[in-house]
């Protein structure tokens, strides 16, 4: 799934094309799954001729503001989203689908945006969209996109709003669950999925089952900090794995094995919460 730093991704490709340019023409595929709380139609008709005027990202969910009346784009990829410009490849996670192609409009679009200058003028009408070949992610209108479901129920968000040490080593605490199951829900830290939590957990030194409220003073501060670094570093590099540091764990992870070295330590990949695990020895 999409995390912090490929939605930041996505978010930034749709700043350094769409901002402050005016959507011409929005074409759309019903999906009643996709689509929350409105329809494809409704959704063309309410942001056509609007000007997008910022784009923002809080924890894995992205959206566009427009001027003039009306909602805004709130935009979750669930498992398999996307975004793809037209003549490029998807903008993907990880690695490329099978079946890569730039044929258009692409399989699995759920809409496509035309965005132009505002006040007319030669530039090129830029085509965008949006993909998701298992339905999981989700296409909203909202009116306020920070105060209203989805983003309202979150909890911090690493880059945007990192609590600080004091406060977050009492929100961790608190709580009896496993460390690894805390930083996935979030509604207590926005934007943290699997990887993401199992390079902080890594290079934090944590066992991804250890207890929240059996952590050290000391596993808290290493906790907060990796929190930070890995989310930081990750967007700074624009989500290119490429150029992940070579002792990141996301380098290894799909590892084909039960065991396997990563400079000079046995990880060892359990299944917790129906979800794999590494965990260093």
């Amino acid at each position: 799934m999409p995390e912090l730093p490929e939605v930041e991704r996505a978010a930034a490709l749709l700043r350094s094309i769409g901002l402050n340019k005016q959507i011409k023409r929005v074409e759309t595929t019903e999906d009643r799954i996709v689509y929350a709380d409105t329809t494809h139609d409704e959704f063309a008709k309410e942001i056509t001729g609007r000007t997008i005027i910022a784009v923002g990202r809080y924890g894995k969910v992205f959206y566009l503001e427009l001027d003039g009346e009306g909602r805004h784009p709130v935009l979750h990829f669930g498992m398999t989203g996307m975004l793809q410009l037209r003549g490029q490849i998807p903008v993907h996670y990880r690695e490329a689908p099978r079946k890569v192609s730039t044929e258009w409009p692409p399989r699995f679009m759920k809409f496509i945006l035309h965005v132009g200058p505002a006040s007319g003028g030669n530039e090129e009408v830029i085509e965008v969209a949006f993909l998701d070949a298992r339905r999981l992610g989700r296409i909203r209108l909202c009116k306020t996109p920070l105060t209203e479901p989805p983003i309202s129920n979150m909890g911090f968000d690493p880059i945007l709003s990192m609590p600080d040490l004091t406060a977050f080593g009492e929100g961790v605490l608190k709580r009896g669950c496993p460390i690894k199951a805390l930083l996935l829900d979030q509604s207590f830290s926005a934007g943290i999925g699997n990887w993401v939590a199992d390079e902080v957990l890594y290079h934090a030194r944590i066992h991804p089952e250890q207890r929240c409220n059996s952590l050290s003073e000391e596993q808290v501060q290493a906790l907060h900090q990796q929190i930070r670094d890995v989310c930081t570093f990750a967007v700074k590099v624009n989500a290119d794995d490429s150029k992940f540091p070579d002792n990141w764990l996301f380098r290894y992870r799909w590892v084909n094995a039960a065991v396997f070295g990563v400079f000079g330590h046995d990880i060892d990949i359990a299944v917790i919460g129906q979800r794999k695990n590494p965990e260093g020895r």
